[in-house]
């Protein structure tokens, strides 16, 4: 479950922890471009109205589910979240909202592995914030404004997800553009092919592996 903020403190010595790590992190530069209002107003509807309940992606059985979950969450850095409850929970919420974007699961996985390596407070020296490294401006662009909300795992993702989505659609599904896009280095090879390596990490072919696992 996705857990708000209980006090100021604890959010003011996470934001130190956070600028602490910001000098390791290689954030995600998004550029700000003016948009036509009515993609404006599509982006603003596809990262509204999302709850803090740990929603329910899609899978193709039961055994997916579990299969999927299972390795995934032995995959994430142990050190990051020891608890199961919290990173099944994780994996849900980012299965659920790049599914909802159109977008590869892995390639989430991989893009957050990237940017923030799986840290909930990182900040990078542009002011990135949170696992998908999301600037700041696009909450006042398509959002109500309040930065600190890219720190929630459900609203960061929701955000990242959509961004990227955003760029895949201008790059006409692109994905080597579109990841220079989120990175704010179109044209330059070295963001995508980080990316693409960490893709390897998340590699998952359902079948394959559902079948292995019943033998």
């Amino acid at each position: 479950m996705v857990v708000p903020f209980s006090s100021g403190g604890r959010l003011a010595g996470a934001l130190f922890a956070a600028c602490l790590f910001a000098s390791a992190v290689r954030a995600g530069e998004q550029q700000y471009e003016p948009l036509a209002a009515s993609l404006q107003t599509a982006l603003s509807a596809a990262i509204s109205g999302h709850s803090r309940e740990v929603p329910e992606p899609v899978f193709d059985s039961v055994a997916h589910k579990v299969d999927w979950l299972s390795r995934m969450s032995a995959r994430l850095p142990r050190k990051w979240k020891p608890d199961h409850h919290q990173r099944i929970a994780f994996l849900k919420t980012l299965r659920y909202e790049a599914q909802r974007a159109g977008l590869d699961p892995q390639l989430v996985l991989a893009v957050i592995q990237v940017e923030s390596n799986f840290r909930r407070y990182a900040v990078s020296r542009a002011g990135a914030r949170g696992y998908m490294q999301v600037m700041p401006f696009w909450t006042r662009l398509i959002g109500d404004g309040d930065e600190s909300r890219l720190f929630d795992l459900r609203a960061n993702l929701r955000y990242g997800c959509t961004i990227l989505r955003h760029y895949l659609d201008i790059e006409r599904g692109d994905l080597f553009r579109a990841l220079g896009r989120y990175n704010g280095s179109l044209g330059r090879a070295t963001y995508p092919d980080k990316v693409f390596r960490a893709m390897k990490r998340w590699r998952y072919d359902p079948v394959r592996a559902i079948t292995t696992a019943r033998r």
